[in-house]
């Protein structure tokens, strides 16, 4: 009997600490992404190539033209149309990442002997690949709400995406090896999974490169300025160098990380969000992969791939310097 109890009081810390670490994770997610929400769907124009858009993109001063016809067509909210979807997903997103990057740390590096460059960024690619996984239709949802640039957001328009998106026309294939079709038809949750493989292939450099940079370089900042570790305890009892908060060193740590993973995955994005509105222009099948790839390379070259690149930098540099500095808030504040 009080072995069991022993075992059940283990059980109750584990999901004690999992549930604790998502709510962190699925708080610093939705902070972050409510902090550039306009930025967001600014960049999500650019890259989808929306006609309207693309004499602004490629130019610093496009950013704040296309905002200003953003608010001229649809008012100060169209700045936020479709972030109730965006919230809907982040919350559950970031929640499963960091949780899950919590647990993989755990896993693979059980003592602070076995953590290496390596097993940081496995820990970071698998949770960033099963977040993904787990939320990517309502990822769909909210690039389809926020290509929108004709209509004012309306009530019910998330529902009304969400059928549009089910029922999008998709005739009999033309041949029984018509693979693409043939599963629109058997299987319309497939739909929903338009652009995946180029989010997974992304996301693995994306998320690697993002939490292996920010792990080393909190490490780095930490004993060199505040002569603690990442926990928070002293090195030594000699007194730190600086008075810099955790928070401030935090923010740098995330910034840099954002930085860096935005130039390693950004190519698989632009491929990630052509594929998501392909479904507005091609409603019939799901583009190929590597269609996609040629189709933007014969439009625009190798620049096609780095279009809005530094609205990318504008957006995912202070977006993951508040998330990462607000999960480690929250796990602070939590007792994690």
């Amino acid at each position: 009997m009080a072995k069991h109890r022993s075992d059940h009081s283990k059980r109750e810390k584990t999901w004690d600490y999992i549930l604790r670490s998502g709510l962190a994770g699925g708080v610093a997610g939705c902070a972050a992404k409510t902090a550039i929400a306009p930025l967001d769907r600014v960049k999500i124009l650019f890259q989808a190539s929306n006609p309207e858009y693309q004499k602004y993109s490629g130019k610093w001063l496009g950013v704040v033209h296309a905002g200003r016809k953003i608010v001229n067509q649809q008012g100060v909210m169209g700045l936020f149309h479709g972030h109730s979807a965006t919230l809907l997903r982040i919350f559950p997103y970031a929640a499963v990442k960091y949780m899950a990057y919590d647990i993989l740390h755990t896993a693979l590096m059980p003592t602070p002997k076995d953590e290496s460059s390596l097993r940081l960024f496995m820990a970071g690619s698998l949770s960033g690949v099963l977040s993904v996984f787990l939320t990517y239709p309502l990822e769909l949802v909210r690039v389809r709400l926020a290509f929108d640039t004709k209509t004012k957001p309306q009530p019910g328009s998330l529902r009304k995406i969400i059928t549009k998106i089910y029922h999008e026309g998709t005739p009999p294939p033309s041949s029984s090896i018509d693979l693409p079709r043939s599963l629109l038809n058997r299987y319309p949750i497939f739909k929903f999974y338009r652009g995946f493989s180029a989010t997974v292939m992304g996301m693995i450099p994306y998320a690697g490169t993002s939490f292996l940079v920010f792990g080393r370089t909190k490490a780095l900042m930490y004993r060199l300025l505040l002569n603690k570790d990442t926990h928070g305890s002293p090195l030594s009892e000699a007194p730190p160098r600086t008075h810099t908060s955790r928070t401030v060193v935090d923010l740098s740590s995330g910034a840099l990380a954002g930085a860096i993973s935005q130039t390693a995955s950004y190519p698989f994005e632009v491929i990630r969000r052509r594929q998501q509105v392909g479904g507005l222009l091609n409603p019939e099948r799901m583009l190929r992969l590597t269609e996609t790839i040629t189709k933007i390379y014969q439009t625009n070259g190798l620049a096609g791939f780095y279009v809005g690149i530094g609205i990318g930098y504008l957006k995912v540099v202070p977006m993951t310097a508040i998330s990462f500095a607000v999960w480690s808030a929250m796990k602070r504040q939590l007792g994690l």
